[in-house]
């Protein structure tokens, strides 16, 4: 089984293990690229054409914003082909009787097959589909695992990485919520227990850069309330949450419009005013400011008590509602759409309760589940160092590996579809 020229072989490594990898030992174009992928990359330069023609007569917005979409393929695409017919060219020169131009030729031709392989690269990444949530902001919700004291600390170290990783890049990060357990043991590195931590980053397209931290985080280290010197393994829960822009001209992702997903229905939402629990002084703990929301057809619960403002706690609980709401929405969605793809595709969702990483402090090693990769230099990926940026990408190369899988998939399946009701078709003809 050969790995497609533009995924990593750590990548391609994690994808045969994981049973998304599909056997691309089909007949290739001359690009490279499976057939299926040039096909659809044609069919949609075709729709571009025709959108193209329309606007000249009528502008529509609707029109305007598919042909937007779709330029990157058709760049990609009119690229691809250009490269292509000089590979072309070159190949015929090698054939000619003028020494110097079959010396010319073949000078030229590795890098014009590596700028082939390149162009093919780019067209693939352009043809899959973008995630309807990928060019908004996102909160990353922090939640200890199984592993009682140590996940809980772990989570602080978890939601501080995160943070200094949002700072050392520059994001716009700001806390949501922070919960510190009643029993406040200390763990390492002034490690407190949280119950739960919440970041929000503001930046548009935060959601697509974080999507791949949302699963299990696997942490083994000798805990700092272990006296025998013995490994413990515990967890944290990461999800990664779309979050939508205060001032969104969108409809779609605009909470007051009852078609996008971050409506909710405040008939259906039960709201419970309490006292805070935990640190604040007097003001916290004799008003009732803490907030909890109850979404009552899908059991989804959010509390809220980091300010000593009811309003505000309200305001931020409900960001927090339709954000878990509106992704509860896109995943069934999915879960829907899996039907059409072939059941080895299937294998590759990932749920909240995959372990997708492991923290050893032991060995000083970080290690993706998904990309294949171990990272050393532990100390830099928690601090949110250069170490964890490299973490990340990796993920987001087995990302866009996955989700080009995904597309050949489902333009097989559909492919075959078609021609089975082809098929039918003749056959009740005769």
């Amino acid at each position: 089984m050969l790995a497609a020229p533009w995924i990593c072989r750590g990548c391609a490594r994690s994808l045969r293990r994981s049973g998304v990898f599909i056997s691309l030992q089909i007949r290739r174009a001359s690009t490279g690229l499976p057939p299926v992928l040039l096909d659809r990359a044609r069919k949609l330069a075709a729709e571009h054409q025709q959108l193209t023609k329309q606007l000249e007569g009528d502008y529509d917005a609707t029109a305007a914003k598919r042909a937007g979409e779709i330029s990157k393929v058709v760049a990609a695409l009119q690229e691809l082909d250009k490269t292509k017919a000089a590979l072309d060219e070159l190949h015929g020169l090698l054939n000619s009787d003028d020494a110097e131009l079959r010396q010319l030729a073949n000078d030229d031709l590795d890098a014009t097959k590596k700028q082939l392989e390149a162009v093919g690269h780019k067209l693939s990444a352009a043809l899959t589909p973008k995630h309807p949530f990928a060019d908004m902001p996102c909160l990353i919700e922090i939640h200890p695992g199984p592993g009682g004291h140590e996940g809980r600390h772990f989570a602080d170290t978890v939601f501080r990485m995160y943070k200094s990783y949002c700072e050392n890049k520059g994001y716009n990060v700001k806390v949501v919520s922070y919960n510190v357990s009643e029993d406040r043991t200390p763990g390492l590195d002034g490690e407190v227990p949280i119950s739960e931590g919440v970041l929000e980053i503001t930046d548009p397209g935060a959601f697509a850069a974080f999507r791949g931290e949302a699963g299990m985080h696997r942490v083994q280290r000798i805990p700092a309330t272990e006296k025998q010197g013995r490994t413990h393994t515990s967890a944290v829960a990461v999800w990664v949450l779309p979050s939508f822009p205060e001032n969104s001209t969108d409809v779609e992702n605009d909470f007051n419009n009852p078609e996008s997903d971050f409506y909710v229905d405040p008939s259906e939402v039960k709201a419970e005013k309490m006292r805070a629990s935990g640190a604040g002084g007097q003001h916290v703990n004799k008003t009732e400011s803490a907030i909890r929301l109850t979404h009552i057809p899908t059991g989804i619960q959010v509390s809220m008590q980091d300010s000593r403002s009811q309003q505000q706690n309200r305001e931020s609980a409900w960001r927090l509602l339709r954000s878990r709401i509106a992704s509860l929405r896109r995943e069934q969605r999915e879960a829907q759409a899996k039907d059409l793809r072939d059941s080895v595709l299937s294998q590759s969702q990932m749920s909240r309760g995959d372990k997708i990483r492991t923290y050893n402090y032991q060995q000083d090693r970080c290690t993706d589940h998904r990309s294949g990769l171990d990272f050393h230099n532990l100390p830099n990926v928690l601090q949110g160092g250069d170490v964890l940026d490299k973490v990340i990408n990796s993920v987001q190369s087995w990302l866009t590996a996955r989700d080009i899988q995904n597309l050949i998939a489902q333009e097989e399946a559909q492919a075959r579809a078609a021609a089975g009701g082809s098929d039918k078709k003749k056959k009740g003809g005769k």
